[in-house]
This record gives structure tokens, C-alpha cells and sequence, in this order.
């Protein structure tokens, strides 16, 4: 039996989207109603104003694997501790 809680698990740190830019993911939020799991995550890179929005997802799209030009990757590809 596949334990669904494991296969979700996502741990902290830097991820690289796979058009290139770089984002530290902070944590998992739940939905106080639907208790669905969201990732909160914000840019590495420079934005307007310098300003660092906090943006979230919904985890099971952040984790997914998607097919681009024939190939597959993940959306997101963990890249090291947000320490490095």
C-alpha cells in the first residue's frame, strides 16, 4: 500500500521551475476549510520594487510531473537547503 502522506511530503529549501527561475519554498499550508495542502513559496529573483511576494500552489501541481516537447520533468525540481 502507497502511503499518499509520503509520496507528498515536500522539504523546505530552493527549487528551480522548469522555465529556469529559482524560488525558496517556505512550507505546506492547509485550507481551513477544504484541507487541501498549498505550497508557499516566493521568488529568488528580482521583482518589481525589489518587493518578494509570498506566492502559493496547490501541492499536488507543484510536485507533478509535466510533459513539455516530447519530454517529462518536474514542475519544480528541488535544488538544495535555502542555507547554501
Amino acid at each position: 500500500m502507497i502511503d499518499n502522506e509520503k509520496k507528498t511530503e515536500l522539504k523546505p529549501g530552493k527549487y528551480r521551475h522548469f522555465k529556469g527561475k529559482e524560488y525558496e519554498v517556505i512550507g505546506i499550508a492547509q485550507h481551513s476549510e477544504t484541507l487541501d495542502k498549498f505550497v508557499v513559496y516566493k521568488p529568488l529573483y528580482e521583482t518589481k520594487g525589489n518587493f518578494h511576494p509570498l506566492w502559493v500552489r496547490p501541492l499536488s501541481m507543484f510536485i507533478e510531473i509535466i510533459e513539455r516537447d516530447g519530454k517529462s520533468f518536474p514542475r519544480f525540481e528541488y535544488i538544495g537547503s535555502s542555507e547554501e
